[in-house]
């Protein structure tokens, strides 16, 4: 009986649901179904060939377990939470009926774990640097896809790559994005995402860009322009990521230790307009210097000041004079005591200078409605002496009287010399005569002074000569009889008299006539002999020897063809131009 049930058996053991490929998510249940209706015998359940358990009892593997109505032959396998060990192939097996299922694959997918972006949540980054941000995600099956998107935008161009675990079914994939430094903004948020088949949606990761950089600085100044002496507010604002520490002050390179903040306040003067002011801002990167000058408006101030010059007679003297001053200033040369504008020039230049240029010259500046300088130089020329004095001095008959010589000469005059009749006086006394000489600032005086005037004296001729390195000059000097002052006389005897004087006038002039032939002859002799120790050599006394021969004036003045009047009027017109 027993054989005949056996063989009916297996005659009749069919599986009415097999198992079949399955593909879950790891984490979710899943169910094989197994029935065999009218099968008694027992029933096994194989993993990748690997028994689980008899019938119903799968005790070994807590989560496994078979489920179904045993009445109908149902032997349905039930996995409450796959794993990635549940990945593998299933079969049911009758062993009485010597029948089994075909094999079914249970694919098990593993979402990736959650993405990590190197150095997240903020990256950080210098300013001018590329970006490199690095995302994985790890033990996913099969391996996640990752993405980048910013902005909603996906961003193009990032590497991937993938690798397989120990376990040989999941994968940990890596992908590297590249952004250029003109393509990022700090503050930006740029997100990884990392999907698979048993995460389509995605799992995400995001970082925040954070672009550090030195301060950026602003340095303005107010109110400008403005003129020296007036206050003025700098203002020194940053941007910085990481914050100011702190703030540095100068002004022309020297630190202005007295100031610490943002703000710096001060009276001007004209050295704000050449030397700037500086704010240094520093971060924990380093430090961002900026400099202003100010648009300062002030009077004129001597940058090269000019020299004094001395140069010989023919030479060029050239002055230069340099002044700062804002706004633009003007410069005017000009000889004090003249009118004429030399140069508007820094450089003044003076051609083939004679004595005459010699004196003071003023270079002036001009800074429109702000102000004006000037400074004064000398030019002094070397050349010959040259005397002005005047050609007729006067002085009182009877007293002590006094001739004056004026004698300009750079270099001072080696020697200066007095000649009238046969005399020659330098220095010192000589009868009636003595010579002083005195050094003053605009030259030298020489003083010839007689004791006791005397008649003879108005009819002297006196000579004051000066020599230096470079040459001579002489002036010819007369006296006459200082006036005295007329007392008060009525009208009737100032006719009378002055009737008297025409007279008598007359009279004289009659005698004089007769006279001045004998005159002239020892006169012309003399005049001749007090010119000769001094003109004899020089310039003027060749013009002398010149117009002797030209009117036959010999030393014996008188002859037959030129009268004596004659020859004293020629001797007086040469002495005249020799003046």
């Amino acid at each position: 009986l027993v054989g005949k049930v056996a063989s009916y058996d297996r005659a009749s053991a069919v599986f009415t649901q097999q198992p079949t490929d399955l593909v879950v998510v790891a984490g979710q249940p899943v169910t094989l179904p197994c029935s065999i209706p009218g099968y008694h015998g027992m029933v096994l359940w194989l993993r990748d060939g690997m028994a689980l358990g008899v019938n119903r009892d799968l005790s070994g593997y807590p989560r496994y377990d078979i489920v179904g109505d045993h009445s109908k032959g149902e032997y349905h396998l039930l996995i409450q939470r796959t794993e990635m060990q549940d990945d593998a192939f299933f079969e049911c097996q009758a062993i009485q009926a010597a029948i089994r299922t075909r094999p079914a694959r249970l694919t098990v997918l593993v979402p990736p774990e959650d993405p990590v972006i190197m150095g997240a949540p903020v990256v950080s980054l210098r300013a001018g640097d590329p970006l490199n941000l690095t995302c994985h995600a790890d033990n996913a099956k099969p391996a996640a896809s990752i993405i980048w998107i910013r902005n909603g935008q996906v961003l193009n161009g990032a590497m991937y790559s993938k690798t397989l675990l120990r376990d040989g079914r999941r994968e940990s994939t890596v992908s590297t994005l590249y952004l250029s430094a003109s393509n990022i903004e700090t503050g930006q948020r740029i997100t990884c995402r990392a999907s698979n088949k048993a995460a389509p949606n995605g799992k995400d990761a995001v970082v925040t860009i954070d672009i550090q950089h030195l301060p950026l600085v602003n340095l303005s100044v107010e109110p400008q322009p403005i003129l020296e002496g007036n206050l003025v507010k700098f203002d020194c604002s940053a941007k910085a990521n990481p914050p100011v520490i702190h703030y540095r002050w100068a002004k022309g390179g020297s630190i202005i230790r007295e100031v610490s903040g943002d703000t710096y306040e001060v009276i001007v003067d004209h050295s704000f307009f050449t030397e700037p002011v500086s704010c240094e801002v520093t971060n924990a990167l380093g430090s961002t210097n900026i400099s202003r000058n100010v648009d300062v408006y002030f009077g004129p101030r001597m940058a090269a000041e000019p020299q004094s010059l001395q140069v010989d007679q023919g030479s060029d003297a050239i002055f230069n004079c340099a002044w700062t001053g804002n706004p633009s200033l003007t410069i005017v040369w000009m000889k004090r005591g003249s009118g004429v504008v030399l140069s508007n020039e820094n450089i003044l230049t003076l051609k083939a200078v004679r004595q005459e240029d010699a004196g003071k010259y003023v270079c002036r500046a001009v800074v429109p409605r702000v102000g004006a300088g000037e400074k004064e130089v000398s030019l002094t020329v070397n050349g010959p002496p040259t005397i002005s004095s005047t050609q007729t001095q006067q002085v009182l008959y009877g007293e002590k009287g006094q001739i004056k010589c004026f004698i300009r000469s750079t270099p001072p005059p080696d020697r200066i010399a007095w000649s009238w009749k046969e005399t020659v006086l330098e220095s010192g006394t000589s009868g009636r005569y003595t010579v002083e000489t005195v050094s003053t600032e605009e030259g030298v005086i020489s003083t010839l002074t007689m004791s006791n005037i005397v008649p003879a004296d108005f009819q002297t001729i006196y000579n004051c000569t000066a020599w230096n390195s470079f040459g001579s000059d002489t002036e010819i000097i007369r006296l006459k009889e200082q006036g005295t002052p007329i007392p008060f006389v009525p009208l009737s005897l100032r006719l009378a008299v002055i009737i008297g004087v025409a007279v008598g006038a007359f009279l004289a002039l009659i005698v004089l006539m007769g006279t001045l032939g004998a005159f002239c002859c020892a006169r012309f002799q003399r005049s001749k002999c007090i010119l000769k120790p001094i003109l004899s050599g020089t310039a003027k006394g060749k013009r002398l020897v010149s117009c002797k021969r030209e009117y036959n004036i010999a030393d014996k003045v008188c002859n037959e063809t030129i009268s004596c009047v004659e020859h004293w009027k020629t001797c007086l017109t040469i002495l005249s131009d020799l003046k």
